[in-house]
């Protein structure tokens, strides 16, 4: 049976100090078709950058030429590529109604265009098929920030007009292998940061910049030209990947700080401004440095948010979903492994990166299980809930 399907274009990240929150509601509260899920990225999750024929992406290229601030990279990270059931496990066993993963451009396609890699096939249809399987809904980005290096190699990648073309057909190979299943697609993953991070001070693969503007000393680069080339290249590859989606298959983060009423008012804003246009919240989520599992901040941060994500529902905002970024600890883009934003810990220094549930995991699990239970209520360190 076929899939409903929703487009969300892009996702564009925004600033968003802390306000009063609406608290005293449950889960129950948020409409019926709204959902609750987590994400992870392709990069920052897979690992197995050598394996079954993937070919190097650009974050293979600037990680390995020691490139972050831990000198790490995600040649393993999680190594979800090999354990994605025991997470899909996790999925379920924590309630979540959703999963928004993305797909590795080098995995599915190694040489960036042309043909397409069977083993990528397989391991995304192995996870899409085990989410449905087990009820949840699939969401996909189809580009978070790892362009296939022979493409940087060949033209510049984003600088060169040829990738929206390359992007298109990519797009296509996604569309038609995992369509029937993916009830909701994301092109482009914040695009602002990718132009400026990128391009402008060099912060992020694949690391180009200019003097003044540069975090550190960058090799190649024009800060004053590239980052608008590489944001317009963007958006046409967006144009045309959507407008490819609705004529064939219609059928068918820098840190930010914290600020829940901000998001409100964001979303409020974006759904007054575009038409009631329906709005995924895909990535929000809290740092810690310490690896602690009684991440207290976190489940104070997911209360808050989810609360004010309630409150621009009942002041008439289109939102359709909250993702929490992220679902485990992953290489992350700006900091490798000296920062964790997962539910789950991850133990990176062992062989075995063994899973473990953090309190907000519990918390969530638990909100997102119990419809009675309000977003205030608090759990010990079992996950029991505690009488107020």
């Amino acid at each position: 049976m076929a899939a409903t399907f929703a487009f969300i274009p892009l996702l564009l990240l925004v600033c968003v100090q802390s306000a009063a929150p609406v608290l005293g509601f449950t889960r129950s509260e948020f409409p019926e078709d709204f959902v609750f899920g987590s994400a992870t990225s392709a990069y920052q999750y897979e690992g197995a950058v050598g394996e079954d024929g993937r070919s190097p992406s650009i974050w293979d290229t600037f990680t390995h030429a020691g490139r972050m601030p831990d000198k790490s990279n995600g040649d393993v990270a999680a190594d979800g590529y090999n354990k994605y059931k025991d997470d899909v496990k996790l999925i379920i066993d924590n309630n979540l109604e959703a999963y928004r993963f993305s797909i590795s451009w080098s995995r599915l396609i190694p040489n960036g265009r042309g043909a397409i890699n069977p083993k990528g096939i397989e391991y995304y249809n192995n996870l899409i098929d085990e989410l449905v399987t087990h009820g949840v809904q699939v969401h996909v980005m189809i580009y978070q920030l790892d362009l296939p290096q022979i493409l940087e190699d060949e033209y510049g990648g984003w600088l060169s007009p040829m990738v929206v073309e390359d992007f298109t057909a990519y797009a296509d190979v996604c569309f038609r292998e995992f369509g029937d299943r993916v009830s909701h697609w994301t092109t482009l993953d914040e695009v602002n940061v990718a132009a400026i991070g990128s391009y402008d001070n060099g912060q992020i693969a694949p690391g180009r910049c200019s003097d003044p503007f540069g975090t550190k000393k960058c090799t190649v680069g024009n800060s004053s030209v590239e980052p608008y080339i590489a944001a317009h290249n963007m958006l046409l590859a967006h144009a045309s990947a959507t407008r490819l989606y609705r004529e064939k298959y219609q059928h068918a983060p820098t840190s930010i700080p914290a600020d829940p009423r901000g998001l409100q008012l964001l979303v409020e804003y974006l759904s007054e401004a575009y038409g009631n246009l329906p709005i995924y919240i895909q990535e929000t989520g809290y740092a810690t440095t310490n690896g602690s599992l009684h991440d207290t901040d976190r489940v104070d941060y997911m209360k808050t948010h989810i609360s004010s994500t309630l409150a621009a529902l009942r002041n008439g905002a289109n939102v359709k979903g909250y993702f929490a970024w992220c679902f485990l600890d992953v290489f992350e883009y700006l900091s490798g492994f000296m920062s964790q934003y997962g539910l789950y810990r991850v133990d990176f220094e062992d062989e075995a990166l063994p899973r473990q549930a953090r309190l907000s995991a519990r918390w969530y699990s638990k909100f997102l299980e119990n419809k009675g239970i309000h977003v205030e209520d608090e759990l010990d360190d079992a996950g029991s809930h505690v009488e107020q």
